[in-house]
């Protein structure tokens, strides 16, 4: 397989650095040769075992997506209960999720027992199902925003109502609820909870750590 070119290593970082996470979307729909692209593109994530354990469920009817919003607003209105002024007008103040606006819903589910009993890597980490799946919503977003479509991952949700609305077999999990959809006012330069004051970017330093954590280390013999 041919290396990348210089061209193909920026084009990725730059993929990977103006990612978003979406809440106002135009009403122009998905061409479904995009759709495919993306969803593909989720489906080669990697998974530990090769497992696969993910499934892709497409919502696009009004009356569903307006069901889950239903469950989000409920969600919404309870976390909002959480919080004391100021932060709560803050909160009042944040777009958070774009279900009923976007032309296109993914839920993006975990099959713990695909490929049981055993799956090669999951012997002593049980949860790696879910981080694999994890890596395929990766995958949908970054390939989304290589479209130029916008995703915005809808965390206020009830999981067991989801599943329930959704008829999400029992044993399968939701793990994400996404909104796609072309942005209404493009990428912003930086993320939406950054732009609006809500938290900074962690510094990197900050956050490597060598050979421990405290970052001492016995000098090798």
């Amino acid at each position: 397989m041919a290396a990348f070119t210089d061209a193909d290593r920026d084009a990725v970082y730059r993929t990977i650095f103006t990612r978003r996470d979406i809440r106002r979307f135009r009403d122009d729909p998905i061409p479904e040769d995009a759709l495919e692209r993306i969803l593909e593109a989720a489906h080669h994530a990697p998974s530990v075992g090769f497992s696969q354990p993910w499934d892709l469920l497409v919502v696009r009817r009004e009356e569903t997506k307006a069901a889950v919003a239903e469950v989000a607003d409920r969600a919404i209105a309870a976390a909002r209960e959480a919080y004391d002024d100021p932060d709560r007008a803050a909160f009042d103040d944040l777009k958070l999720e774009g279900i009923r606006e976007s032309p296109v819903n993914v839920c993006v589910t975990c099959d713990p027992t695909r490929g049981a009993p055993h799956v090669l890597g999951r012997s002593s980490m049980r949860r790696t199902d879910v981080y694999s799946t994890c890596l395929a919503v990766q995958n949908l977003w970054l390939a989304a925003r290589a479209e130029g479509i916008g995703v915005g991952w809808v965390s206020f949700l009830y999981p067991y109502e989801l599943q329930e609305l959704l008829e999400i077999p029992p044993h399968v999990k939701p793990i994400a609820y996404l909104c796609l959809g072309y942005p209404e006012d493009g990428f912003p330069a930086e993320p939406v909870l950054q732009q609006e004051g809500w938290r900074e970017r962690l510094d990197l330093e900050a956050l490597v750590h060598e050979e421990r954590w405290d970052g001492e280390t016995t000098p090798a013999e």
